[in-house]
């Protein structure tokens, strides 16, 4: 009987841990941290054993097979001594991988991926797909894998998954873009932080499909690098060689393998550039997957935003408040600042991830009239965007800044939450964040 060890006792933890089970595997899951509440009763309903806030070595290196919590880095001590032991250390999703054959449609990107990912699974299900919602979003591949049976999956993958995948195949890979961020994981090396997003096309043959944006300098400089036999899906703003969707007179225009369909620009659900290009991606993955046009468009018109993606929160007082805590780097507030059409006030900050703002200071010159500074530490905001915008405020908790914004918004205006940060300093998570915002905008409303 092989013995799994599962480091991390999430979603994906627990999720591998139950389909170990399945397969007749001896378990064990350790998490150095506390395991919540909600997965320990599921470890201990399933008869899996586990600890919390220690990892028992002895035990851990006993194992034929590690599954690793892609929140765990490679560096960690214990995972550097069970690399030394020459003991497989695979993702949640290599390992649920290797126990079906459903179709996979992959999706990687610095931003974009998660709408993405529920754009495409929201077309497939509405086509009457048997298709499944898992990665980043949705339940744990290997908790479905287990438990249910689906004849497609849709996947959104962090380079932090990708980096213990090694015989998964994505039948369908997209990348949406790639930006800096999460350097300090991959030794401040852009290169290191490409190559593991790229490892979506691994294993992927002359019946597969890569989609990718054709204007992102570096996905394009990495395709002339690397050799790839899947068949090529490039998607652009406008027509140029080779694209498979673009827009022509306010048409977005679809080239798939078997048919060539389009729809009004102004038709799709989503608003604003990157909308577009999440639509094209997730129209493209199911042109592959000879979803008939009429079903692609209806559920592109019909999608509904995600939560702490550009979600328009409430009106007060002639002033639209709207919730991005999702941006949690530079490029997502660039995108987020090019779809404002009112005078806008912009809350930035939380944990630097080491941030260049030049990226979005044209923008910020152009539309923003003020920035409200929100983090435990906001020196580096104030130094570089002071002189820039006619008013910029120091806040140190959500409750404040709102209240800062309400003082020096006027009707007409957009308050956007839109921190380039991630939101560790003040905050559980980013939807912990979008919450407590969402809770502050209600207040103004009383």
């Amino acid at each position: 009987m092989d013995k799994l060890v599962v480091l991390g006792g999430g979603e994906s933890g627990v999720g591998a841990a139950i389909l170990g089970k399945e397969k007749g595997m001896e378990v064990f899951l350790s998490d150095m941290g506390n395991i919540s509440d909600k997965y320990k009763s599921v470890l201990i309903e399933e008869g899996i054993e586990f600890e919390e806030g220690q990892h028992s070595e002895n035990r851990i290196l006993d194992a034929d097979i590690v599954v690793k919590s892609p929140g765990i880095p490679p560096y960690a001590p214990m995972v550097e001594k069970i690399s030394a032991k020459g003991i497989p250390v695979l993702s949640e999703i290599e390992f649920a991988g290797r126990y079906t054959d459903a179709r996979m449609v992959c999706i990687t990107g610095s931003n974009g991926k998660t709408t993405t990912t529920l754009l495409t699974y929201h077309i497939l299900k509405k086509a009457g797909l048997n298709v499944g919602l898992a990665g980043n979003v949705g339940k744990s591949l290997a908790l479905q894998v287990a438990r249910e049976h689906h004849d497609y999956y849709v996947i959104e993958l962090s380079s932090f998954q990708l980096e213990n995948m090694y015989d998964f195949k994505a039948d369908i890979a997209v990348i949406m873009n790639i930006t800096p961020d999460h350097l300090d994981r991959y030794d401040h090396k852009m290169e290191n932080y490409v190559n593991a997003k790229f490892r979506i096309l691994q294993n992927q043959t002359s019946d597969d499909y890569f989609i990718y944006w054709q204007d992102d300098p570096i996905v394009t400089e990495q395709i002339r690098r690397i050799q790839t036999e899947a068949m090529l899906m490039p998607f652009s703003e406008f027509q140029q060689e080779d694209s498979k969707a673009y827009v022509e007179n306010g048409i977005v225009k679809f080239i798939g393998p078997n048919e060539v369909w389009e729809i009004p620009r102004d038709k799709l659900a989503l608003r604003g550039l990157h909308n577009l290009y999440n639509s094209m991606a997730a129209g493209l993955s199911a042109s592959i997957l000879n979803i008939k046009d009429d079903k692609i468009r209806s559920a592109l018109e019909d999608f509904e935003a995600v939560e702490h993606r550009l979600e328009y929160v409430a009106t007060v007082d002639g002033v639209r408040y709207v919730n991005d805590s999702k941006a949690t780097n530079v490029n997502s507030t660039w995108y987020a600042l090019e779809s404002m059409t009112t005078p806008t006030i912009l809350i930035l900050g939380g944990k630097d991830k080491g941030n260049d703002y030049t990226e979005i200071e044209e923008l910020v010159k152009d539309k923003v009239k003020a920035i409200v500074c929100m983090g435990k530490d906001n020196q580096k905001l104030l130094d570089f965007f002071t002189g820039k915008v006619n008013i910029i405020s120091d806040t140190h908790s959500i409750e404040d800044a709102v209240k800062e914004c309400a003082r020096l918004a006027e009707s007409g205006d957009t308050v956007l939450l839109s921190p380039c940060c991630a939101s560790f300093d003040l905050f559980k998570s980013y939807e912990d964040r979008g919450e407590k915002f969402k809770k502050e905008v209600k207040k103004l409303m009383k």
